[in-house]
């Protein structure tokens, strides 16, 4: 009987246990949040997001639109743009929300939590300057533009539960049939109307925005790496295929720089070009990701500008993989949206990564020694109009608030130049064997993109890798307040001040342009009053001529830049043809490529016993 009894006092037991067993396995087959963004029905320009909860177990939850995102360094709140959050349970039945603060909302009864709704307003439209501390930084910003374009940085779209953003997000993006969503996330839906997304936790999902326009992009493989390049021109002023051949040799140069380090399979970048005529974005620039790129410039650029433009500010964001996102401290490994704290080591991650996107361009032939020197001596200059003696990384722990913030952009001045300066010393210390790129390789084979640094920690391990010379700069030069005297890095190299001679624009004579605009027929002329360049008058032009095209290329009031720029990459001597018009008639004239020079303060090669040296540096 005792037995009997105790058989059944177990049944009893295990049953209960069992439930409790089915439960938490269905809270924890929960533990997703289903995300739906109707692009269709978008009411007042604002766009409906349905979010369904994971399994809740509290009393009460929060959901947090993000205040900051990694890459920013500001404080953004995409919580204003949120309108008319609701919670609802599985019957239908509202629950009581109350708002926490601009980017936070707390649900009650949230154990009944089946799913929220609110209204997404765009920031692009409102951003009035754009651009750092004036508005939300166009690159991460959104777009809501029915039917023909929506920019989908998620961080404005979507938010997270409080303790819940290591739980997987499952997508859905509902949209017209004729926009396509570019982007790095693999759509697992072969509808035509909708894309479905799959992540495993929400920091994945912000790492990866999409642009959805109609379709205008290219693809290439580079190295194994495939490369979606799509573009949003509202007035078709440009198109990707224009403008990949520079992509796509920029992105060929980096792979080549950069060599194992990287191992991206995909690789996405989205180019907005803004309309300045309209409530548009004004913030321009770029935002890193580890897949992808978001650019946002001025539709009204050239082709020729934008390329430019391209290689200088996508090569940054792509030398992210680099770091942060392959080589990072906690604070960003771990990164609080709503509640942010920063790292010490912007020199690194903004630095470093500004220094290679100009030292693989000379380093691949993209530019010449003398430009790679001109950028330096430039960023030398305007970091010194800022605060050269404050702390870099005390700037970098707080540059959330001032006095620190107003001196962020050094980040891309001093700090690319501190990059330099270790990449110098390891490269004199290992007679040109090394540089700041194998730092960085060593870097991500001790760390890597899933196991952070302590921030205090690095100095000593960069300082272990390398020579006792590097953290003695580092003490001295970043933690510090001593200025870098830059002549002594440069004089290492073998490198020092000098008069250069500078070719000017064959167009321009002391300075003065040979061209203007007739107002009456808006064609480009040749002035009649001033004294013409070697290469103008070389040409057989005269005072009033009209041009019209050159190298079969028209020459316009719109192509005008982009023809002054490739005037000035003409190789001395190549031969160029123009056509004119002179008193209404049309001629053909042909001629030679002349270049005059002047004189102009720079940086070149003075000691030959350190060529090799320098070669290391900036070829090797």
């Amino acid at each position: 009987m005792k037995k009997i009894l105790l058989s059944l006092a177990f049944v009893s037991v295990f049953s209960s246990w069992s439930s409790v067993a089915i439960a938490q396995q269905s809270v924890e087959k929960q533990q997703e949040v289903g995300i739906t963004i109707d692009l269709n029905n978008v009411k007042d320009d604002k766009v409906m997001v349905t979010v369904n909860a994971p399994g809740i177990t509290s009393d009460e939850i929060v959901y947090h639109i993000p205040k900051i995102v990694p890459g920013t360094y500001s404080i953004d709140d995409y919580g204003k743009f949120i309108d008319d959050l609701k919670a609802y349970d599985a019957k239908g039945n509202a629950l009581e929300v109350s708002k926490l603060d601009t980017d936070s909302w707390t649900i009650k009864k949230a154990q009944k939590l089946n799913k929220i709704t609110y209204l997404v307003n765009d920031t692009y439209d409102i951003e009035g300057g754009g651009g750092f501390g004036s508005g939300v930084f166009s690159p991460a910003g959104t777009n809501i533009l029915a039917g023909k374009n929506f920019m989908l940085n998620n961080h404005g779209f979507v938010g997270y539960f409080e303790n819940k953003k290591d739980i997987a997000y499952h997508v859905t993006v509902l949209h017209p049939a004729n926009l396509f969503g570019a982007t790095s996330l693999v759509d697992t839906d072969s509808s035509d109307v909708s894309d479905k997304f799959n992540v495993s936790r929400y920091n994945e999902l912000v790492d990866n925005p999409i642009m959805y326009s109609k379709p205008d992009y290219t693809t290439f493989n580079v190295d194994g790496m495939e490369i979606l390049f799509s573009v949003y021109s509202p007035n078709g002023t440009h198109n990707a295929k224009e403008l990949s051949p520079d992509l796509e040799k920029c992105m060929r140069a980096q792979k080549k720089f950069l060599g194992a380090i990287n191992s991206n399979k995909r690789y996405t970048v989205l180019l907005y070009l803004s309309d300045m005529e309209t409530k548009d974005a004004k913030g321009f620039g770029a935002l890193e990701h580890n897949s992808s790129t978001s650019v946002v410039f001025p539709e009204m650029m050239s082709t020729a500008a934008l390329g430019k433009e391209l290689i200088d500010v996508v090569s940054h964001e792509f030398f992210h993989i680099v770091t942060p996102l392959g080589v990072h401290s906690n604070e960003i490994h771990y990164f609080d949206f709503n509640t942010p704290k920063m790292s010490k080591h912007l020199w690194m991650y903004e630095g470093v990564t500004e220094y290679f996107a100009n030292l693989f361009q000379v380093n691949q032939g993209l530019i010449t020694e003398d430009a790679f020197y001109k950028r330096m001596v430039s960023k030398i200059n305007n970091a010194k109009r800022l605060n050269d003696t404050m702390p870099f990384t005390t700037m970098s722990e707080n540059v959330l608030v001032e006095p620190y913030k107003e001196q962020y952009l050094n980040v891309y001045e001093k700090g690319a130049l501190i990059g330099m300066c270790i990449d110098i010393i390891i490269r004199e210390k290992s007679n040109g064997q090394k540089g700041i790129l194998d730092l960085m390789r060593q870097l991500t084979a001790v760390y890597g993109p899933k196991k952070p640094f302590n921030d205090n920690e690095l100095f000593a391990k960069i300082t272990e890798l390398t020579y006792p010379e590097v953290g003695t700069f580092l003490t001295t030069y970043v933690s510090g307040t001593t200025p870098i005297p830059y002549d002594e890095y440069f004089a290492k190299m073998g490198v020092s001040k000098a008069k250069i001679k500078k070719a000017t624009n064959p167009f321009m004579n002391n300075k003065s342009v040979a061209i203007t605009v007739d107002v009456a027929t808006k064609e480009l002329k040749i002035k009649n009053d001033v004294s013409l360049s070697p290469f103008l008058s070389g040409m057989g032009l005269k005072g009033n001529d009209v041009i019209v095209d050159i190298n079969g290329k028209p020459f316009t009031i719109d192509t005008m830049s982009e023809g002054m720029t490739t005037a000035q990459n003409w190789k001395e001597g190549e031969t160029v043809t123009m056509k004119i018009k002179r008193d209404g008639k049309e001629i053909t004239l042909t001629g030679k490529a002349i270049f005059s020079y002047e004189e102009t303060e720079g940086y070149r090669q003075v000691d030959a016993t350190k060529e090799a040296l320098k070669n290391s540096w900036l070829k090797g």
